[in-house]
């Protein structure tokens, strides 16, 4: 029987109603009809164009809201980003968040690379490290059939961590993002398909689409991407989306090993 995962990835617009965005989230999976083994949810799925005090009073709900859906799902549910608070401090971790089919919480990663950044959009200045202290540390998910990668948005533009998750094992990357359509429109697509082509590895990056209360702006095209750089789905640029594909992981071993580009590296900082 081949081995194979059947995974969804989310695309929405989400605003700051905390239980109508968990409620378009719900409607679009349950419009499909087949088992997901993964679903990927994209970053500040459950409340974005607020602040972190504001959805500190949702936090515990929205966790419960992860391990009910996982496991009325039976999959394992990767939850883009939430604003956690840091023990003694006024910042939060953006905080992505691992249910398994079981609804038990089974990994934790928090964004170690903070958008700091200048954008020509109607927002102009984005400071991350305003709000947010920096993860400490790469985070892999052993979910049986293989070991996931997780990462968020920003994350993408630093190649050395992907290659990190992958001499840990990784064989799928995962890409929560808040990409914003302009920086989305010039480099979306070529980092995903980048990130999936050096490293040998399933790509799934869910990404929010449209105009937030805050004024962000952001690209969708959310997109399920193979080791050969191919796309396999596509979400569009705006609106809510789900898409979905059957990775084939013996397709990836046998890449692996017809070019095994991952054995022949002479640089080994990152191990």
């Amino acid at each position: 029987m081949p081995d194979t995962l059947n995974v969804a990835v989310v695309q929405v617009c989400s605003g700051i109603n905390v239980q109508e965005n968990l409620s378009v989230i719900r409607e679009q999976l349950s419009d499909k009809e087949q088992q997901f083994e993964v679903v990927l949810l994209p970053e500040c799925f459950a409340m974005m164009g607020s602040s972190q005090r504001v959805f500190s009073k949702h936090l515990f709900a929205v966790m419960e809201w992860m391990s009910q859906t996982a496991k009325r799902m039976r999959c394992w549910l990767i939850g883009g980003a939430l604003p956690v608070p840091v023990q003694g401090s006024d910042k939060s971790y953006a905080s992505c968040r691992v249910y398994s089919p079981e609804g038990k919480e089974v990994a934790v990663y928090n964004k170690m690379h903070l958008f700091d950044v200048d954008v020509s959009d109607n927002k102009g200045r984005y400071r991350e490290s305003d709000d947010f202290e920096p993860g400490k540390e790469p985070v892999l998910v052993d979910i049986g059939k293989a070991r996931i990668g997780l990462s968020i948005c920003y994350d993408l533009r630093f190649p050395e961590l992907y290659r990190y998750l992958v001499n840990q094992g990784a064989s799928i990357l995962t890409v929560p993002s808040a990409f914003t359509k302009v920086t989305g429109k010039a480099h979306w697509e070529a980092l995903l398909r980048a990130r999936a082509i050096e490293n040998q590895c399933y790509v799934l990056a869910a990404n929010q689409a449209g105009t937030h209360p805050d004024g962000r702006q952001t690209y969708g095209r959310s997109m399920i991407i193979s080791p050969w750089g191919e796309i396999l789905a596509e979400a569009p640029e705006e609106g809510v989306a789900v898409i979905t594909a059957e990775l084939d992981l013996e397709r990836l071993a046998d890449i692996r090993q017809q070019m095994p580009c991952l054995s022949h590296q002479q640089l080994n900082i990152t191990r």
